[in-house]
């Protein structure tokens, strides 16, 4: 695992906009604005430490199943994890049926040398998706650098959808329409085009699209169904939108209710989703398997705030992060003792929190200050699809970190200037 200098392509901007990334540009605190996309740096792996990543994430989503299970049989740990009780009997339900769930992505500490370790699982609403099909496959295709790139993701996209959709219709006797929905909140343009991006998907696998807000769907009171603006009923609805806002809008009762309904929407990612999607994953991933010999060394160990063992960790420093938290939002790091190293803030904390034991992010400093990766290895359909890999000046990756492309087995051209 190297971090490269390279050349910039020309015209590089326009290109990575015309492939989707109308989000580029990125404020920050002071009102520079600076790129999002990193151009003339990229990490290259071997392909032996792909092989690995790889394995490594299957064997976490297994872990992830049986994490399930455990917090399911118990309801100590769902009240832990602030899971809401009139959900819970249909996140049971939705659990054993299996509706249709599409992917997700794990966030990864790992420096090339040591076991990788999970940092959080984004189960439900995982963006930086557009950037890491399209825009590094089409950086890698056109720049010629290294042998490959870990990026199955467009293909098992498509693939995805076609299996579980042709379940569905297999199930109900029709083919579905497939709504996506965005939050017209979000101003960047991101869930827009991660949105655009995967109705793209779907209508490569076969079937009908609609683009719209979440802010557009509506309910009949009549029938108690979900419709779109034209009237349209939403059979199946892509939602870019966290389970835990749905379900505390105004209509969250009228979703549950319709959940239980055999002809009723079907929702992707589905409702199961809260248990992965929660920060308190983390410690029912470490209460399960703490004394496995394979998958403890892929965890950090975690505990609900509350746990009085999670004093132990400020021997070793630790990570404080809120249940529902999103990019980075009031995550607070801890040195070993106590002392404060970094925090953010945010909307996030009154749900609870979980700490979990400190693994600072690894430093591939060069001279334009330090560089600290996250590795997010993607899922699609259960399996591992690919990796993108954002990187942070800071030790908390936000939204103002970069999205850095890599290689596998890159080889400097000669007579060139390419260095490490």
């Amino acid at each position: 695992m190297r971090r490269l200098y390279g050349t910039a392509r020309l015209g590089w901007e326009a290109e990575i906009e015309s492939q989707g990334l109308v989000y580029n540009k990125t404020t920050v605190p002071g009102g520079e604005t600076r790129s999002y996309w990193r151009e003339d740096v990229f990490y290259d792996f071997t392909s032996a430490e792909i092989d690995h990543l790889a394995d490594v994430t299957d064997q976490l989503f297994a872990a992830c199943v049986e994490a399930g299970d455990v917090a399911l049989a118990d309801e100590r740990l769902l009240d832990r994890m602030r899971i809401p009780h009139d959900a819970r009997e249909v996140i049971k339900a939705t659990w054993e049926s299996e509706p249709p769930s599409v992917y997700g992505r794990f966030d990864l500490w790992w420096d090339g040398e040591g076991a990788p370790k999970l940092l959080e699982f984004n189960a439900d609403t995982p963006t930086s998706l557009v950037e890491a099909a399209v825009v590094q496959w089409a950086w890698h295709l056109e720049t010629g650098q290294g042998r490959d790139q870990w990026n199955q993701l467009d293909d098992r996209l498509v693939d995805a959808w076609r299996r579980n959709l042709s379940r569905w219709e297999a199930e109900h006797g029709r083919r579905p329409r497939v709504h996506l929905a965005w939050t017209e909140g979000d101003r960047s343009g991101e869930d827009w085009m991660t949105v655009a991006y995967l109705a793209d998907t779907v209508q490569r696998a076969g079937y009908e699209t609609v683009v719209l807000t979440t802010e557009e769907l509506a309910l009949d009171t009549g029938d108690a169904r979900f419709y779109d603006g034209k009237g349209n009923r939403i059979d199946v609805v892509f939602k870019l939108y966290p389970w835990e806002w749905l379900l505390d809008d105004a209509y969250g009762p009228s979703v549950i209710a319709d959940l239980w309904t055999p002809d009723g929407t079907t929702w992707i990612e589905p409702i199961w989703k809260m248990l992965w999607s929660n920060k308190g994953l983390l410690p029912v991933l470490w209460q399960r398997y703490a004394d496995d010999p394979v998958i403890a060394k892929h965890l950090l160990p975690a505990y609900f705030a509350d746990d009085p063992r999670a004093a132990e960790l400020e021997r070793t420093g630790y990570a404080r992060k809120p249940l529902f938290g999103r990019e980075g939002n009031n995550v607070e790091l801890f040195a070993p003792g106590g002392a404060p190293l970094a925090s953010l803030g945010g909307r996030y904390g009154a749900e609870g929190w979980v700490v979990q034991q400190l693994c600072a992010l690894p430093d591939f400093a060069g001279p334009d200050g330090p560089h600290h990766p996250v590795l997010g290895a993607w899922v699609v359909d259960g399996e591992a699809a690919g990796l993108g890999i954002r990187e942070s000046d800071g030790l908390i990756t936000d939204d103002l970190s970069y999205f850095v492309p890599h290689t596998i087995d890159f080889r400097r051209p000669p007579n060139t200037t390419w260095s490490a």
